[in-house]
C-alpha cells in the first residue's frame, strides 16, 4: 500500500502567494467543484487562512512571499526597490471570491476588492499598469508594462472577473476594456511581414519582443495574436515554440538570444488555440495542435515522463530534466479540451483560473457576497 502523504501546512517555509493560489488553492477549490467533497474545500480554506498574514502591509498589497508558520512577508529581492508585482497581486481575485461564496467569511473578498480599489484611484502612465507597486509606500516601481511575465494574468483576471460573476461585476469589465485599450494603443504593433504583436513598455519605449507568456492574449483579444504564436512554433526545428522571440531587423517570430531559445512545456499557446477553436471551429486550431502535441511527444517525453528542452532551434535537442507541474494541469489540459466536444467543461458555466483549474460560474442574483456592496443591476 502506498504510504500516506501527509499535506504540510505549518512548515516554517516561504511560500510563494501567488502560486500557492493559483495552484493549490485553485486546484482544491476545483476538485472540491469537481467531485463535492468536503475535504478539498476544507484544504482550500485552511491553505488561504496561511496567506492571509501576507496582506499585512501599509496599503494592503500583499507581499510576494508568506512563511507559512510565523505569517511573517517580504518581497523577491529583484523586483523593482522592493515592490510586489501586479500579475502575482492582480492574480487572487477568482479563489478568494469563491472562498468568500464557500465559506461565508467576507475577509477574503474584502482583500481583494481593496487591491482593486487602490489601483483604480491610482494614476497610470499612458493608461498602462506598471508590472511594479511597492506594498510600503503605495507608488508605482519602474514604468514597465507587459502582457507577458510580471503583468500577463492580472489583465487575464480582470475579464475573469467579470464573466466568473455572470456578467453583473461591471466594473472589473470597465478595467478590462480600459487596459486592453490602452494595450492596443501603445504595445498592439504589426511587423514588416504581417504578424501582429505585442511588445512591452520599457521606461518610455516600446521593445519589440512577445514572450510565450503573453501567448495566452490570444485566447483572451481572440485577435491576430494566435496565427503570430503559432508562427513562432512553425518557425523551429522542433516545431515547439520558444520562451520568447523578436520582431525587428528582418527576424520576426523568433528566438535571437540563446537563454530565451528554451521550451518548459508551457501552455499558452495552446491554451489560446482551444479558446480560439470553442470560438470559431475553425478546424486549422485542432491541426495546430496537433502540431504541438507530436512535437511534445517526439521531443520532449522521456522515461519519466515530459521535459523541456533548452533550444527549439537545434535539431538535436537537450533536455532540462524538469516537467512542470502546469504541463500536467494546463498544457495536457487543454490539448484534451481543444480535441473535446463543447459540451466538456462549456465556458458557459465555467470559468478557468489562470492554472486551468475550472471554476463555475457565480449566478448569484440579488444574494450579495458578505462584505460586498449590492451589484449595480
Amino acid at each position: 500500500r502506498p504510504t500516506k502523504q501527509r499535506f504540510q501546512m505549518a512548515h516554517n517555509a516561504e511560500v510563494s502567494v501567488f502560486e500557492v493560489n493559483i495552484r493549490f488553492i485553485g486546484g482544491l477549490l476545483a476538485a472540491y467543484y469537481l467531485s463535492g467533497q468536503e475535504v478539498f474545500k476544507m484544504k482550500a480554506v485552511a491553505l488561504a487562512e496561511k496567506l492571509i498574514p501576507a496582506f499585512n502591509t501599509p496599503t494592503g498589497i500583499p507581499w510576494a512571499m508568506v512563511n507559512l508558520k510565523t505569517g511573517v512577508g517580504r518581497n523577491w529581492g529583484w523586483a523593482s526597490a522592493g515592490s510586489s508585482i501586479l500579475a502575482e497581486f492582480g492574480t487572487l481575485h477568482m479563489e478568494f471570491v469563491h472562498l468568500t461564496y464557500l465559506t461565508g467569511n467576507p475577509v477574503y473578498y474584502q482583500k481583494v476588492m481593496h487591491i482593486r480599489k487602490l489601483l483604480a484611484k491610482m494614476d497610470r502612465p499612458n493608461g498602462l499598469y506598471p508590472n511594479y507597486l511597492n506594498p510600503r509606500t503605495g507608488r508605482w516601481g519602474q514604468h514597465h508594462t507587459s502582457v507577458g511575465g510580471l503583468g500577463d494574468s492580472f489583465y487575464e483576471y480582470l475579464l475573469k472577473a467579470w464573466l466568473m460573476s455572470d456578467k453583473t461585476d461591471v466594473e472589473a469589465r470597465k478595467a478590462y476594456d480600459d487596459a486592453i485599450e490602452a494595450i492596443e494603443r501603445h504595445l498592439i504593433r504589426k511587423s514588416n511581414g504581417g504578424l501582429t504583436f505585442i511588445g512591452e513598455w520599457k521606461n518610455g519605449h516600446l521593445e519589440r519582443k512577445m514572450g510565450h507568456l503573453a501567448c495566452f492574449a490570444g485566447g483572451m483579444l481572440a485577435l491576430g495574436i494566435a496565427h503570430t504564436c503559432h508562427e513562432s512554433y512553425d518557425r523551429t526545428v522542433l516545431k515547439l515554440g520558444p520562451e520568447a522571440f523578436k520582431f525587428d531587423s528582418g527576424l520576426e517570430a523568433v528566438a535571437v538570444r540563446q537563454n530565451e531559445k528554451y521550451y518548459i512545456l508551457r501552455p499558452e499557446v495552446i491554451e489560446t488555440y482551444w479558446y480560439m477553436w470553442r470560438f470559431t471551429h475553425d478546424p486549422k486550431y485542432r491541426q495546430w495542435g496537433w502540431e504541438a502535441a507530436q512535437a511534445i511527444d517526439r521531443f520532449c517525453r522521456v522515461s519519466g515522463g515530459f521535459s523541456g528542452v533548452k533550444d527549439v532551434y537545434s535539431s538535436n535537442p537537450t533536455y532540462d530534466d524538469v516537467q512542470q507541474s502546469f504541463f500536467l494541469a494546463e498544457t495536457l489540459k487543454y490539448l484534451y479540451l481543444l480535441f473535446s466536444n463543447d459540451d466538456l467543461l462549456p465556458l458557459e458555466t465555467w470559468v478557468f483560473n489562470t492554472e486551468a483549474h475550472p471554476l463555475p460560474v457565480l449566478h448569484l442574483g440579488n444574494i450579495t457576497l458578505p462584505g460586498s456592496e449590492p451589484s449595480q443591476r
